[in-house]
C-alpha cells in the first residue's frame, strides 16, 4: 500500500467509494444566487454540474506575496501538525536541510504523526548523492512505517526512447507538477517547488486555507489515488526475481518499488484515467449532497473548484473549464468590458486558449510573462540555456497573432485600455514563476474569479505534465443590504487585486519584438514542440 492513512483504503473503486462515510463539511450548493457577480453566475452553475466544489469562508483564506512568507508558513505548518503532513512537489532541493530537519523533529516529538510525499521520479532521481531520493533516505530508514514517498513517472516516455533519453532530458516527456502542501486540516496551494530559490528570490503565488477539513481531505485523497500508479521509494532491498517485483529496480542506496505487477509502468494510461475520474466523481457526488453541518456554511463563502489536467492520460478539466468560461463571457450582455489578467513564468499560451482570447473582442486581457533574465533557465549551460530565447520566439508569434486579429492593446485613459497587452516581469536578482489568471467585471472593479495552482497554461501543461489547479469564485455581495453592510468577501477581493497590482508593479512593456532569436533556437523549438 502506497499511503497508510487513518482511513483504510485501496485503489479499487469499491474502497474508494467507501470514503462516503467520511464526514464532509459541504453545504447544499447555491451557486446560481445573486451572491455571485452576473459575469460568472451562470458559468458557475454550469461548472458545478461536473466539478467538485468546496466552500471556504473568506477569513479562512490568506494570500501570501513573498517567497519567504511561503517558507515560514510551510515550516510553521510542519511544526503544528499533529496527525499528518502531505507534500506534493516536483522535487526537494539538495540543500533543504532545515526543511527536512523540521519534519524529522515533528516525527520524533509526535508519535502518531505520518508524512507523505508525492514527487516526480525523473526530477527526484537525478544521478548523484544530492538527489531528492537520496536525501529522503534517512527519514525512510528512521521512520519506515510513518514516512511514505511516492514518485510519479509520466507514461509519455516509453518504448525505445525510455532507454535512450538521458537523465535530465527525460523530464521533457512530462512531469508530476502538482504543488500541494498540507498539514492536518490546512492546506497551501502554490506553483512553487521546495528549493532555496523558491524560498528567497523566485516569485510565485501562494494561497493558504486554514481549518478546512474537506478541502484538505480532498488534496490528501488525490495524492493517495496517484500513489497507486506511482513508484514507492524504499531503502535498498535485495533484488527479487519474483513476478511481483519485475517492474521494480534498485539504484544507488534505494529501491523504486512498483506497486502493481499487473500493469506496466509505461502503460498506466487507462488505469490512471479510470481512478482519477472515479475520484472526481466521488467528490462531485459529495458536493451535491446536503451536509449534516450545512447550517454552519454561508452561501456568501468563496467557492473552489479543483481542476485536474493530465493530457497524457486523457483528463482535460482545466481545458474544458477554460472553454466553458469563454463561452459564457462571449454570450454575456453587459455595459462593462470584463478584464482578464493572465500570467505565466513560461509563457507559450496553449493554442486553444490563445484562440479563445483573440476571438473574444468584448474581453480585455493583460498578460505578464517573465523577461529573459527572470526565466529560471537564464544562463544555464548547454541547450537549456536557449530556453529563454525559445520563449521569446513564442511571445513573438503570439503578438503577431494578436496584431493579425486586430486585438492590440489601445489605451483609452491613463489607467485603462482595450484589447490584449503583453508585459514582461523583471526584478533585479529575481526569477519569475507565478501563473494563473484573475477575472474582473470591469477594469475598475475587483476580481471575482481566480485560477491558481501548478498550471503554466501552455501546451506542456495541457498535454504532458500532471497538474492540479483550483478555480476560486468570490461573491461580490453578502446580502440585500450590502450598501450598509459591507461584504465579508471585500477584503479577499481586495487581496486578489493587490496580488495583480504587485505583480504588475515589476513589469515593463514587452521588449521581445526587439530581440533576435537565432535560427538554431528556432530549430530546437521546432524539434521539442510542446515540451518547452
Amino acid at each position: 500500500m502506497m499511503f497508510s492513512a487513518r482511513i483504510p483504503w485501496s485503489p479499487s473503486r469499491r474502497l474508494l467509494l467507501a470514503h462516503r462515510s467520511i464526514p464532509f463539511f459541504l453545504p447544499r450548493r447555491c451557486l446560481s444566487t445573486n451572491q455571485l457577480d452576473p459575469l460568472i453566475r451562470h458559468f458557475a452553475a454550469d461548472l458545478a454540474l461536473n466539478q467538485p466544489t468546496f466552500r471556504v469562508p473568506a477569513h479562512r483564506i490568506r494570500i501570501l506575496s513573498e517567497p519567504a512568507q511561503f517558507y515560514d508558513l510551510l515550516l510553521d505548518m510542519i511544526q503544528r501538525a499533529q496527525h499528518r503532513i502531505f507534500i506534493s512537489s516536483l522535487y526537494i532541493g539538495s540543500t533543504e536541510s532545515e526543511l527536512l530537519s523540521s519534519i524529522d523533529k515533528a516525527l520524533r516529538t509526535k508519535p502518531h504523526l505520518k508524512v507523505y510525499f508525492q514527487l516526480d521520479i525523473n526530477r527526484s532521481t537525478r544521478p548523484g548523492p544530492s538527489s531528492t531520493a537520496n536525501i529522503l533516505l534517512p527519514l525512510l530508514r528512521e521512520f519506515p512505517s510513518r514516512v511514505h514517498v511516492s514518485m510519479f513517472r509520466s507514461p509519455s516516455l516509453r518504448g525505445i526512447f525510455a532507454k535512450l533519453v538521458p537523465s535530465r532530458f527525460n523530464e521533457g516527456w512530462g512531469t508530476w507538477h502538482a504543488k500541494v502542501y498540507g498539514a492536518d486540516d490546512e492546506v497551501m496551494i502554490s506553483g512553487a517547488n521546495l528549493n532555496k530559490s523558491y524560498f528567497t528570490d523566485r516569485q510565485d503565488r501562494y494561497l493558504h486555507f486554514s481549518s478546512q477539513p474537506a478541502l484538505s481531505q480532498y488534496c490528501f485523497d488525490f495524492l493517495k489515488t496517484v500513489s497507486t500508479f506511482s513508484y514507492r521509494l524504499l531503502p535498498v532491498i535485495p533484488t527479487s526475481d519474483s513476478q511481483a517485483d519485475r517492474h521494480s529496480y534498485t539504484r544507488d542506496d534505494y529501491t523504486l518499488h512498483w506497486p502493481d505487477p499487473q500493469t506496466h509502468p509505461h502503460k498506466i494510461h487507462q488505469r490512471a484515467e479510470t481512478l482519477l475520474r472515479e475520484f472526481q466523481k466521488t467528490y462531485l457526488d459529495k458536493s451535491k449532497s446536503p451536509s449534516e453541518t450545512s447550517s454552519t456554511s454561508n452561501c456568501a463563502d468563496a467557492t473552489l473548484f479543483p481542476l485536474i489536467q493530465a493530457g497524457q492520460i486523457n483528463i482535460h478539466e482545466e481545458e474544458t473549464t477554460f472553454q466553458l468560461l469563454f463561452r459564457h463571457l462571449k454570450t454575456l450582455k453587459s455595459v462593462h468590458r470584463p478584464l482578464l489578467d493572465l500570467t505565466s513564468g513560461y509563457f507559450s499560451l496553449y493554442k486553444p486558449y490563445q484562440d479563445l482570447i483573440l476571438s473574444s473582442p468584448g474581453v480585455d486581457c493583460r498578460i505578464v510573462a517573465a523577461s529573459p533574465k527572470a526565466n529560471g533557465f537564464f544562463g544555464s549551460n548547454g541547450i537549456s540555456g536557449r530556453i529563454p530565447e525559445g520563449y521569446t520566439l513564442y511571445e513573438q508569434r503570439f503578438m503577431k497573432a494578436v496584431k493579425k486579429a486586430g486585438r492590440l492593446w489601445k489605451r483609452t485613459s491613463e489607467d485603462a485600455g482595450q484589447g490584449v497587452s503583453l508585459s514582461e516581469w523583471a526584478k533585479q536578482g529575481w526569477t519569475y514563476h507565478a501563473k494563473g489568471l484573475w477575472l474582473s467585471p470591469s477594469s475598475s472593479s475587483l476580481p471575482v474569479l481566480t485560477l491558481f495552482g501548478s498550471t503554466n497554461l501552455n501546451s506542456r501543461s495541457a498535454h504532458l505534465d500532471t497538474e492540479l489547479s483550483f478555480l476560486m469564485l468570490v461573491p461580490s455581495e453578502a446580502s440585500a443590504d450590502h450598501e450598509t453592510k459591507p461584504s465579508p468577501n471585500l477584503p479577499l477581493r481586495k487581496a486578489l487585486a493587490h496580488e495583480v497590482d504587485r505583480i504588475r508593479s515589476h513589469t515593463v512593456h514587452w521588449k521581445g519584438e526587439e530581440r533576435k532569436v537565432r535560427f538554431t533556437t528556432k530549430i530546437i523549438v521546432w524539434l521539442v514542440k510542446g515540451m518547452l
